[in-house]
């Protein structure tokens, strides 16, 4: 989905707001393979110690700008990206939020009015309930939930038909679009948009992305928190805000352009990945 509103854009406005501005930065410049194409990309990044966490805008436009030059080579051998402002069919699946993304976001809502917390406090509780009546609830805590298998794919189908919209999504428009976690980005299909109501009767053709960096914050957060297995569904967000919550960007930290190669790297080396090379 590629909707933005009003709240979207203010919510990109209050992280960057956020952003130490007046402390030495560094451009770095480095190339990715994109399946046949090559992205020749750039990030300002601070030249002193950051964190992963105070690190994700960067990888959210690195990843914008991965996901846009993969459409553009499915566009050009003829498939047309349904993706479109106002079909919030794929935000009523089980969406995994890495607990780097989960920081972020937990900042920004602490930024907000009361009343809107409030009011998200609420939709979030409302989802859980339903999961909870529904006997999947149970299904998704890390400590019994499947990674792989049969399993898996059962509680993926499991929640999506039970039709639970995310907690951001407002007038089937995503109202956190500019910090919308990676996993929703790096979704996108070829197939009619109503087909996403539910992939395991209708076919969806999906478009391969051959670095993504969500699979990078996963990898990372369960070498920080393995008890977590690096995520959790979306929905859990305020839970763990109340009942862990905490710093896991600080686990990992260096210099901006250290962290951002070290990111790379694991980027182009990991399965899907493909070559890469970095210069400061």
């Amino acid at each position: 989905m590629r909707a933005v509103n009003g709240k979207g854009e203010s919510a990109l406005n209050d992280i960057l707001a956020q952003m130490d501005t007046t402390s030495p930065t560094v451009q770095v410049e480095f190339s990715l393979d994109v399946g046949p194409g090559r992205l020749n990309a750039s990030a300002v990044v601070p030249a002193a110690e950051t964190n992963l966490t105070q690190l994700l805008p960067v990888l959210q436009d690195l990843s914008s700008s991965i996901i846009e030059s993969t459409a553009r080579i499915a566009e050009k051998e003829g498939f047309a990206i349904s993706c479109r402002a106002g079909c919030g069919a794929c935000c009523r699946q089980l969406v995994p939020l890495s607990i780097f993304e989960a920081e972020l976001l937990a900042e920004w809502i602490r930024t907000l009015p009361e009343e809107r917390q409030r009011e998200l406090a609420a939709r979030f509780e409302a989802a859980l309930l339903q999961l909870h009546n529904a006997g999947i609830l149970a299904r998704l805590d890390p400590s019994v939930r499947a990674t792989s298998g049969p399993e898996k794919t059962a509680v993926a189908i499991d929640y999506l038909r039970q039709r639970v919209a995310c907690p951001f999504l407002e007038n089937e428009s995503c109202s956190i679009h500019p910090i919308r976690p990676l996993i929703c980005r790096e979704y996108l299909v070829t197939s009619p948009p109503e087909n996403c109501v539910d992939p395991s009767v209708y076919p969806v053709v999906g478009v391969r992305l051959p670095l993504k960096l969500s699979q990078v914050l996963f990898q990372l957060g369960t070498e920080v928190d393995p008890d977590s297995g690096g995520w959790m569904p979306l929905v859990f967000l305020f839970a763990w805000m109340r009942m862990r919550g905490g710093h896991p960007g600080q686990a990992v930290s260096a210099p901006g352009p250290k962290l951002l190669h070290e990111i790379v790297k694991r980027l182009v080396t990991s399965p899907e990945g493909g070559a890469a090379a970095t210069t400061d």
